[in-house]
């Protein structure tokens, strides 16, 4: 783990810079997390006041707090230092706390899984993120032909869109939000919304990073061995849908995703509209728990 270990200021810079942060997605990985039924949601305990000025927005009961756990696997001993020294999560959570209200409490832990894992557990309102996920990421880019200062560069980018997915479903789950489609989509298309409009261009590679992460995967695994079943979109449909993100959120300075044949002309003319609705759902969704 040395070698992903070497570029980890970048990753701490990334998470520092998280001005809003709202949700976080695995490219490629399996979420590992629970996802909350009604039986889960009736059994949490949320005490609002009815009487509170509507312009006054939603109340705020509780903070992401920071949890570290005993590592189990030496292997990750220097990156579990070096969390724990440069105090990553802290700062994540203080950056979180000053953007926005939260109903509960939500746990931050980073972990070594025992498997290569991000997820959101609505039971434990926690997210963890797995050391393992990291190192997999390293190797996916190296597999892609990186040197291993780019496989860093590109690892600590896509980690960035990976955290916010899973803070989107915590926000989901928290704030009861009405996803009527595939939540996991729903966490993606969040994900890239903060990424873009709080991160700006640091945000964009992000999502770019892990794009080229689910066309890799794709390209590693093959069609066989797609799980048709599985409630994440196909890798191939992540990436044509983040990059239709990027693309529908200024059609004229990423004019090179069409002119490179990145997106097909079909899909990219519907991309700004795409992004217009996407945007502005979050945007509301998310307003009554914003701090001023």
């Amino acid at each position: 783990m040395t070698s992903v270990n070497r570029n980890l200021l970048n990753v701490l810079a990334v998470f520092a810079v998280l001005a809003f942060a709202v949700a976080c997605a695995c490219p490629g990985i399996r979420d590992g997390g629970e996802r909350k039924t009604k039986s889960d949601r009736d059994e949490v305990s949320r005490d609002y006041d009815e009487d509170r000025d509507e312009d006054e927005g939603e109340s705020d009961d509780g903070d992401f707090v920071v949890e570290h756990t005993e590592l189990r696997n030496s292997k990750f001993a220097a990156l579990d230092r070096s969390f724990r020294e440069n105090k990553v999560l802290e700062k994540a959570a203080d950056k979180l706390n000053r953007s926005l209200k939260l109903p509960h409490d939500i746990t931050l832990l980073t972990k070594d899984c025992g498997e290569i894992n991000a997820f959101y557990n609505p039971r434990e309102k926690s997210i963890t993120f797995c050391y393992e996920l990291m190192d997999y990421f390293f190797r996916l880019y190296r597999l892609d032909g990186d040197n291993v200062d780019e496989a860093n560069r590109r690892m600590n980018k896509a980690m960035t869109f990976v955290f916010l997915h899973e803070v989107g479903h915590a926000l989901i789950d928290g704030y009861e939000l009405p996803i009527t489609g595939n939540e996991e989509d729903a966490a993606d298309r969040c994900s890239a919304f903060i990424c873009i409009e709080e991160l700006g261009e640091p945000g964009v590679e992000a999502i770019e990073a892990a794009a080229e992460g689910f066309a890799i995967e794709s390209k590693l695994t093959g069609s066989k061995k797609r799980n048709m079943a599985d409630e994440h979109l196909l890798q191939e449909q992540r990436f044509f849908n983040s990059l239709c993100m990027i693309y529908g959120s200024d059609p004229a300075k990423y004019r090179h995703f069409r002119t490179k044949n990145l997106l097909p002309a079909a899909r990219a003319n519907r991309c700004p509209s795409e992004y217009a609705k996407m945007s502005k759902s979050w945007e509301n969704l998310l307003e009554p728990w914003r701090k001023d």
